[in-house]
């Protein structure tokens, strides 16, 4: 089964994609916060993972940068989503995999977690 960790601090959005990608047979787990990132995806390994850019406490940014250090999380594609317009440059900088601009609709979720999945 596809799992997915998605980190953003908005719960609205966080029950919408848990609904979402649960319907799609996802497994899905959510984090308000990006503490404890690495013990929470080694123990999860989620197929992938959502990275918002204004995540508490340390940011999307430095959040991702430490997934992509680590020799186990480093491996698992970030997709990096903000509503900030600088998203395409943000990503860049945090060493993401792929990124979404928010709003989205479901089929951009879909498609690019297929690249990633699939």
């Amino acid at each position: 089964m596809k799992s997915i960790v998605i980190f953003d601090d908005d719960p609205d959005i966080l029950e919408i994609l848990t609904y979402l990608l649960k319907e799609k047979g996802w497994e899905v787990y959510t984090q308000t916060t990006c503490n404890n990132i690495i013990e929470t995806i080694r123990q999860r390994r989620p197929s992938v993972i959502m990275m918002d850019n204004w995540i508490p406490d340390s940011g999307g940014i430095v959040a991702t940068r430490m997934l992509k250090q680590d020799p186990e999380a480093g491996t698992i594609p970030v997709i990096y989503f903000s509503a900030n317009n600088d998203i395409q440059k943000l990503s860049e900088q945090a060493g993401a995999d792929a990124y979404l601009a928010k709003p989205f609709d479901l089929d951009q979720l879909e498609e690019i977690l297929s690249q990633y999945t699939d």
